[in-house]
């Protein structure tokens, strides 16, 4: 009799239904220079663009005239005060037209993209004189994928697709208000909350390629290794170690570049209003996820480049008579690690000599040809 009861029940249960189609609004900043050269109809038809590359979202967009920062100004300038617009207007995403060249280096790019901050730039002269409002709504719409981690390639993808989706939602969704969160508790509850966004941003980012922009930071990085590998002293403490010890140091060093990067470029943001908070916070938990994995990449990268380098540099025999025991792969791997470790320490040092714009660009920007 029970069990009916409970099947009764479970038939009479209202059917919840799909889930809600996410909706994003797309911000557009255009600079008064070209703002006349450009479709009037552009907030209009960008929606309905994006809805055929990707159907799963309600697309709407608003147009605004702004020339963000006064010249001269770069791209990073110009990222950073679209991101404080965006956040004024509470836009989840924006995309500006500019005409301020953008530079990779010294290289001109056409778009430079910030998946973590949401905010996408347009060089609109590097697009031509001819068909220019045809090129600026395509490029305007790949901008806003790239934004979201999608890969171009796999626009037929229907998985790839579906995490577009999802994404959407999770950056069109807002946090339940509770006043009675302390700042932890709340960082918890966004982590929780975005985890895929989250992850799709750290992606779209490619933050394994952040310290090879940051040549200082090789560089220290490089004579630190060599100076320390040839030590005697070292050999004995990598072969004392043991492997905890060993991972605990390396922990700790990358922890110690991570910050040093964080805090001497300024990345850690506070939220300005109330309704600022998530998205500020999803900022610096994916800056700092960012950092971090950038950094462990670079350790990996020095670990097997110290390898290669005590294979080549610390001769076997004189290894075993320092240690006073015969030598094999495992002790070198020991000192490979520890030598890593010191030389990304030394790293913490470089990352004060770098230029805090050229710390921002590297954690945050890639450009795209």
């Amino acid at each position: 009799m029970p069990d009916d009861l409970s099947a009764t029940a479970a038939d009479s249960a209202p059917d919840p239904g799909p889930e809600p189609v996410p909706e994003l609004l797309v911000g557009l900043v255009l600079s008064p220079q070209i703002a006349g050269a450009l479709p009037k109809d552009l907030a209009a038809s960008v929606p309905g663009l994006l809805s055929e590359r990707h159907p799963g979202v309600r697309w709407r967009a608003a147009a605004v005239t702004d020339r963000l920062v006064a010249p001269p100004a770069d791209g990073l300038d110009l990222l950073e005060a679209a991101r404080d617009r965006m956040l004024d207007e509470d836009w989840d995403l924006v995309v500006v037209l500019t005409d301020v060249p953008l530079k990779d280096g010294r290289s001109p790019v056409l778009t430079q993209l910030s998946p973590v901050h949401g905010v996408g730039l347009v060089a609109v002269p590097a697009l031509g004189a001819v068909h220019v409002g045809q090129k600026v709504r395509r490029t305007a719409a790949r901008v806003v994928g790239q934004l979201l981690g999608h890969d171009a390639e796999a626009a037929q993808d229907a998985d790839a697709q579906e995490e577009l989706v999802r994404r959407a939602r999770q950056r069109s969704e807002d946090l339940e208000d509770r006043p009675e969160d302390n700042a932890v508790q709340f960082t918890a509850r966004v982590l929780g909350g975005n985890v895929r966004l989250l992850l799709g941003m750290i992606r779209a980012n490619r933050p394994w390629t952040l310290v090879v922009r940051l040549s200082r930071l090789l560089a220290l990085a490089a004579a630190t290794g060599v100076l320390t590998l040839v030590a005697a002293d070292l050999w004995l403490l990598a072969a004392a170690y043991g492997f905890w010890r060993l991972g605990l140091l390396g922990l700790l060093s990358v922890t110690a570049v991570t910050g040093a990067l964080i805090v001497g470029a300024r990345l850690w943001e506070r939220p300005r209003r109330r309704s600022e908070r998530e998205q500020v916070a999803l900022f610096n938990l994916a800056t700092t996820a960012t950092v971090a994995v950038g950094v462990t990449v670079f350790h990996l990268a020095v670990f097997a480049l110290s390898w290669l380098g005590a294979l080549l540099l610390v001769d076997e025999d004189v290894f075993a008579d320092v240690l006073g025991a015969p030598v094999g792969a495992l002790e070198y791997v020991k000192l490979a690690w520890l030598t890593a470790t010191l030389a990304t320490v030394g790293g913490a040092l470089g990352a004060g000599l770098e230029d805090d714009d050229a710390v921002r660009a590297a954690a945050y920007t890639r450009s795209e040809p």
